[in-house]
């Protein structure tokens, strides 16, 4: 509904319900607002910073009454920095947020009424779990340099003596780089006038092994005085791998394709379960390897493996769900797009001495559908686990056509998981549980492992929705 509400009014709202991005919802005289650090149960005086049609957006001026699940966040940049959205919610809260964010998707963008969703598995320690980061560097008016995080919507770095969902290695690679950098007098990245050198920080460290990977990301094709980094870099436990990533275009991307290791092999080596993994600087790895076992625990127990299955993993990355199957299967095939992943895939079937699965590069909606034309692929259970945007049209076609008698889908993003699981069952899958995982305490962040079976047995409440 319309509002007599204007930009810069403080009002006071209830915050009845929370955005799937964190924030809090409340409404004055029937009008919806979205309220930055806001959570539910907040009666809260609030400041309108954007008014539209049906609906604004506002940020928190002052708590009158603090809902029974606000904590005192544990980072003192929580507020500014965008990293963290649900610090100051307790974790069972927390929890609980994403459990009806994963069901709220289903049932308004998949259609499904009965679905089983379980409860989501949590963490025994909600902090210190990422074994990657990558901070942005910068500079501010005075020139000094600045690495930490970007503040929420914004290309304005946060920096901050510590990140709390980081490893606390993460503040010494930092210090030595910044040290270096004035010391030298390298510059930061200036991305208006597309000048001066170091653009991202990446960090690596292996939670099996405690390896380290340190990576600059540069604008550049040359790092100035790398040996005395390097040196003081390996003068830390555990440092394995430094080198620098070349990415010289104006973009938001933060990794080039070029990557030139200063020392070491290239890679850290980490271990999921009994398998061992490299993981170059470029490759996918699940940034929380404690959630990271529970979740490929749910895809095998979702696959049913009996021994004798002929499985495809599609968006295999460096080959970690398809070397857990391959332990399970007659046959693993895994596709991914990029190169170094392939490579790195094949390296660690070698290191675990995994000879029943083969690796292909290439886009999953190409190669799978040209394998089944050519081929007639058969496959008994297939696992997908695409990005964010979920998987193309051609590549479901593809795969109701084989009609596998499970397939299992992993995915980061629960409406594009929706949106694919509606096409899927309108298609005659059955959609029998769905497994929420927390990898990303904090954050809105919510990994799913959804277990369907072939077949025309499909008897879902089904919407039509947009492909």
């Amino acid at each position: 509904m319309e509002s007599n509400l204007l930009k810069n009014d403080i009002v006071t709202t209830v915050i009845e319900d929370m955005s799937e991005n964190g924030e809090g919802i409340g409404k004055v005289d029937g009008y919806t607002l979205f309220i930055k650090d806001a959570i539910v149960g907040d009666r809260a005086e609030v400041k309108i910073i954007k008014v539209k049609k049906s609906y604004g957006y506002a940020r928190l001026v002052k708590l009158l009454v603090p809902s029974p699940d606000r904590v005192v966040p544990v980072c003192p940049a929580a507020v500014p920095c965008g990293g963290c959205q649900l610090q100051a919610m307790s974790y069972e809260a927390q929890l609980k947020f994403k459990e009806n964010k994963v069901k709220s998707h289903l049932e308004r963008i998949g259609g499904f009424t009965d679905v089983q969703v379980r409860p989501v598995i949590g963490m025994e320690d909600s902090f210190h779990y990422r074994n990657k980061a990558q901070f942005p560097v910068t500079q501010d008016k005075e020139g000094n340099i600045r690495m930490g995080f970007y503040a929420g919507r914004t290309h304005s770095v946060i920096e901050t003596p510590h990140c709390y969902i980081g490893h606390p290695v993460n503040d010494r690679i930092l210090a030595l780089v910044k040290e270096y950098m004035r010391r030298e007098g390298i510059r930061p990245y200036d991305e208006t006038l597309h000048k001066g050198l170091v653009r991202h920080i990446l960090i690596r460290r292996a939670a099996a092994t405690g390896q380290l990977m340190v990576c600059l990301v540069i604008n550049g094709r040359k790092l100035p005085a790398a040996d005395g980094l390097v040196r003081s870099l390996f003068e830390m436990e555990g440092m394995t791998t430094v080198g620098f990533n070349v990415n010289m275009e104006r973009t938001n991307v933060i990794l080039g394709e070029k990557t030139m290791i200063l020392r070491g092999p290239g890679y850290i080596t980490d271990r999921i379960g009994d398998i061992s993994f490299h993981i170059s600087p470029q490759s996918f790895f699940q940034v929380n390897p404690v959630q990271t076992e529970k979740l490929y625990g749910k895809v095998l127990e979702f696959a049913g493996l009996k021994g004798q299955e002929t499985v495809w993993d599609l968006y295999c990355g460096i080959g970690t769900i398809s070397l857990f199957l391959a332990r399970k299967a007659k046959k693993v095939y895994g596709v991914e797009i990029v190169p170094q992943a392939i490579e790195n895939a094949r390296e660690n079937a070698k290191l675990n001495q995994i000879g029943n699965a083969e690796f292909f590069v290439g886009k999953a909606e190409e190669v799978l559908p040209e394998w089944y034309e050519r081929e007639k692929t058969y496959a008994d259970v297939i696992v997908v686990d695409p990005p964010r945007k979920g998987c193309a049209k051609s590549l479901l076609d593809t795969i109701v056509r084989m009609n596998p008698k499970r397939l299992v889908y992993v995915s980061c993003n629960s409406s594009t998981l929706a949106r694919d699981l509606n096409y899927l069952c309108r298609e005659g899958f059955a959609l029998e549980k769905v497994q929420p995982v927390d990898m990303f305490a904090m954050t809105v962040g919510v990994e799913c492992v959804a277990a369907l079976s072939g077949g025309k047995s499909a008897e879902h409440d089904i919407i039509e929705v947009d492909e």
